[in-house]
């Protein structure tokens, strides 16, 4: 067909019809729009290169419109006067969008979640995941990680920070950093931002878990346990956080199944656990008459203290330190709080540094080793958590 003498107009194409076969409306400088018998129409460039004819494609329209095919065909004419094929041009194009949609933040941050989230305990996973959905994502997300900028990273963190949430902001900047390293590590990555805006937020004030360590407030607080007149798992459950010191997400999805009285002992499995380690409990003579009262008073779910509304659900993260704010200790003395109460205790009393990190479920040595210790120095664990619930018990006597 022998182009026209003037240029396409909108017009024009828009009352264009399909014929029975394909055929060619061209506008100017080779781009002509080829319109096909089912009615759509591409764009193309006619084009020479090393002597031979080429064709180029554009895209449809009304998807691509006429002004963006002309500015595209400016872009092809402009590598054609810099020695490049404008087909290999875009293939290169495409491989590289390709190569950065696998390399975008989120990409690579899921990648990273996916991989590591065997190490955490649901809540943990789940926490992790959701902030970077709702504070890091929607920033920072879909910009490939070759490409993002530390002001980029700043400015995702610093919207945190305006909301007066900074504890949450330095959080997000430190997985930031763990996932800016993981893609150091797979070789997609150069350059973890984290080390480079450390500084940049402003500082958190730490905030540590009310506890009380004095030993006559201690057995000030352990009279009023048993003095408590509230329900009767929850009163169950403040009598043994201070004989197990467990983390509270321990003890309240603790199961009978985890119990063995033969063998006096709570073992609680890798998978409720922050370390992701199994984690042995000696039992006390005290903390098993405890556990023996529940099996017989009110052991009607596989938790030891099941939800008050629900005997298939754990028993509220609240549940205890409503208690003790109610008993007058806000402020004073945390469920947590026993866990720092048995350490700064036990370890005024002499008892070696090791048995007590060990019993406390904290990392001793070097992270191999953590590993395979969960069952180390049970016989001086026994002894210890045997003293430290007959200790209590002489305190109650002051």
């Amino acid at each position: 067909m022998i182009p026209p003498l003037m240029a396409l107009t909108n017009i024009q194409i828009i009352n264009i019809k399909p014929r029975d076969k394909s055929y060619k409306l061209f506008d100017s400088e080779g781009l002509y729009l080829q319109v096909n018998p089912t009615g759509s129409k591409c764009w193309r460039l006619k084009y020479r290169f090393n002597k031979k004819e080429r064709t180029l494609s554009f895209g449809q329209y009304p998807e691509v419109s006429l002004s963006e095919a002309r500015e595209a065909r400016s872009v092809a004419k402009k590598n054609l006067s810099a020695g490049k094929d404008p087909n290999a041009v875009k293939k290169a194009k495409l491989h590289q969008n390709n190569v950065d949609g696998s390399n975008t933040f989120e990409f690579i941050a899921t990648e990273w979640h996916q991989k590591y989230k065997v190490k955490w305990v649901d809540k943990t996973s789940a926490r992790i995941i959701n902030l970077l959905k709702r504070y890091i994502f929607p920033f920072i997300g879909n910009i490939p990680i070759t490409r993002l900028k530390a002001s980029d990273v700043l400015s995702a963190i610093q919207k945190i920070e305006s909301q007066g949430k900074v504890d949450t902001a330095h959080r997000a900047l430190q997985t930031c950093g763990q996932i800016f390293r993981f893609s150091i590590s797979t070789d997609r990555g150069s350059t973890d931002f984290s080390l480079a805006l450390k500084g940049a937020l402003t500082p958190v004030k730490v905030k540590h878990h009310s506890c009380i360590t004095a030993p006559v407030d201690f057995a000030r607080l352990l009279l009023d346990i048993d003095n408590y007149e509230g329900a009767y798992l929850t009163k169950q459950a403040l009598k043994l956080a201070p004989l197990v010191f467990v983390r509270q997400g321990e003890l309240r999805h603790a199961e009978w199944t985890e119990i063995d009285f033969e063998k006096r002992e709570w073992k609680i499995p890798a998978e409720k656990m922050k370390m992701r380690v199994v984690h042995i409990i000696p039992l006390s003579v005290q903390a098993l008459l405890i556990l023996e009262d529940i099996k017989k008073q009110a052991a009607v779910s596989k938790y030891l203290f099941p939800c008050a509304t629900s005997i298939n659900r754990p028993m509220s993260e609240n549940t205890v330190n409503m208690a003790l704010k109610r008993m007058g200790y806000k402020d004073k003395h945390t469920a947590h709080g026993f866990r720092s109460t048995a350490s700064t205790i036990l370890h005024e009393q002499g008892w070696p540094h090791d048995v007590i990190e060990l019993q406390l479920a904290h990392k001793v040595g070097n992270t191999v080793a953590a590993a395979y210790n969960y069952a180390t120095h049970i016989p001086e664990r026994q002894k210890m958590m045997q003293h430290w619930a007959d200790y209590q018990d002489n305190l109650r006597k002051l």
